[in-house]
């Protein structure tokens, strides 16, 4: 890589834009396979965000690209165990698996022996092999001081004022007013969001297409109740549950729509409210604060949970989205490629936003070193990736979108939850076999595919109806598990366990 200081002219291979986890992955894995690599973020680390929950998919895919690139450090990353045993400045949460609570307006949770109003799915099978949160300030900023170590070109508080393609890229930024010129063959666009390709690409962005709706409000909290503690309070024991539910990504499912929290080791929690606008708009006569505590106000056990918490220093405001749903109109271009959390988005439910980013890393990357030297056949294969990310968002919409449908008949959103679990294990059992699919979360499988849209139909008509029987919530559940049966090694929807499932992730 050669820099003229004169002219500020920053030469490269690939230039790589935004310095979130996954911009440093990429920037990382291109220069271990050789190629001169530039990464350039507009802001500067460390900084508040969310996008905080890892899932088992995410662990394999971290230590694939370990072992890959030779980037040992990353796989201590990928267990809870490990992460704790070599980086414990770094922090992070025990996370189990996924619970799920149904809560009433105006009542205390409640529940019973067989747990009709709980589900917890265990995702690891001991803490040590457990995945993680990610209290994403610190990682993101470990990632960065790691491109720094190896060498790598790193800019921050970088802004690109434009750019000009010939040949190859020339992008003009500005740096604490030094006029800087990177030169690249290729973009990779790493942003998290859809402006920069917006602004220089003319890409739209747009909400239409989704059938879910969601916004959202989330901070961060210091001193929140364990949940756990809520629950005896209110004497509901948990001697079969599978896990500690504080050590999960706790789910708690109200009429508006869910609460997140994510529990880190150092008195930190993550929590959003996510807010169904196909039942409740945006109301934007009141602060977020007072929307906020309108909401947990309402909800006892909730308003137990929070009583004695306060906000968090960093980032001190509880922050308010608009709808969450967006999807570029293209991902790749002569010259560029985006990652998957700028391509599009559909919303927080199951965690599936790391190990999406990770799994389109992983692809970008490999296409990258196998076809760099032929540019008809990379841009071919960066199209088919293109395809597949559309593909992958519309399964998450549907799935995510189902949820929301179920939300106020707990069997029916249990019922469809299972799709979920289903997709992850096929797409675990595939990578441990030897073969990385070639969709996350099968969504190549056309079986997969097909059973989704199938029951989403059925689904849709049931819900629209003005009143859902327990016989059509008992009906929609058999009708789940038949349609999972080819691909259900977990015994997803078996009565015997109660909504309990003590392990349903692949050995790891």
């Amino acid at each position: 890589m050669s820099t003229n200081r004169t002219k500020q002219t920053i030469k490269a291979d690939i230039l790589i834009v935004g310095a979130g986890f996954a911009g440093s992955l990429a920037t990382l894995c291109l220069h271990q396979a050789g190629f001169e690599v530039c990464l350039v973020e507009k802001g500067s680390h460390p900084r508040f965000a969310i996008g905080e929950s890892s899932t088992p998919v995410a662990d394999m895919i971290l230590r694939d690209l370990s072992d890959r690139y030779s980037l040992s450090w990353l796989r201590d990353f990928s267990r809870y165990g490990s992460w704790q045993k070599n980086y414990p400045e770094i922090t992070c949460g025990l996370k189990r698996g996924f619970s799920y609570y149904k809560h009433d307006k105006q009542y205390p949770f409640s529940t019973d022996e067989d747990h009709t109003r709980e589900l917890l799915v265990a995702a690891s099978s001991s803490n040590e092999n457990s995945d993680t949160n990610w209290l994403r300030s610190e990682l993101d900023a470990f990632l960065v001081e790691k491109v720094k170590e190896y060498g790598i070109p790193y800019f921050d508080d970088t802004d690109i004022s434009r750019c000009e393609k010939d040949d190859s890229w020339s992008f003009h930024a500005d740096r604490g007013g030094h006029h800087v010129v990177f030169a690249a063959d290729l973009l990779v666009d790493a942003t998290g969001t859809p402006s920069f390709l917006g602004n220089y690409m003319n890409i739209d962005s747009a909400d239409d297409g989704f059938h879910t709706n969601s916004r959202a409000l989330y901070t961060h909290f210091e001193n929140v109740t364990p949940w756990s503690e809520i629950l005896q309070q209110l004497d509901i024991p948990a001697i079969d549950y599978p896990y500690d539910p504080d050590h999960s990504a706790l789910h708690h499912l109200i009429e508006e729509g869910w609460v997140w929290m994510l529990r880190f080791n150092n008195e930190r929690t993550s929590m959003g409210i996510m807010l169904d606008q196909n039942r409740f708009g945006n109301n934007k006569t009141i602060s977020a604060v007072d929307e906020w505590n309108s909401i947990i106000a309402s909800y006892p056990s909730l308003r137990a949970v929070t009583a004695p918490a306060k906000l968090a220093a960093v980032p001190g405001r509880i922050f308010r989205t608009g709808r969450l749903q967006r999807c570029l109109a293209k991902a790749v271009g002569e010259g560029w490629v985006a990652l998957p959390h700028t391509i599009g988005f559909v919303d927080p439910l199951h965690s599936t936003g790391i190990a999406h980013s990770l799994s389109g890393v992983e692809r970008v990357v490999e296409t990258i070193i196998r076809h760099w030297d032929d540019n008809p056949k990379l841009y071919a294969e960066l199209t088919r990736y293109e395809e597949g990310i559309f593909r992958e968002l519309e399964l998450i919409d549907k799935l995510v979108a189902g949820c929301y449908r179920g939300l106020h008949a707990f069997e029916l959103f249990n019922s469809w939850t299972m799709l979920y679990f289903t997709a992850a294990i096929r797409y675990e059992q595939q990578r441990l076999r030897g073969k990385v699919p070639s969709h996350f979360l099968s969504a190549g499988d056309r079986g997969i595919q097909q059973m989704v849209d199938d029951l989403f139909q059925v689904l849709q008509q049931l819900t629209d109806s003005e009143n859902i029987t327990a016989g059509d919530q008992h009906s929609f559940r058999a009708l789940v598990k038949d349609y999972i049966a080819p691909y259900n090694t977990a015994g997803l929807l078996d009565p015997g366990a109660k909504n309990m499932y003590h392990h349903t992730a692949a050995e790891l």
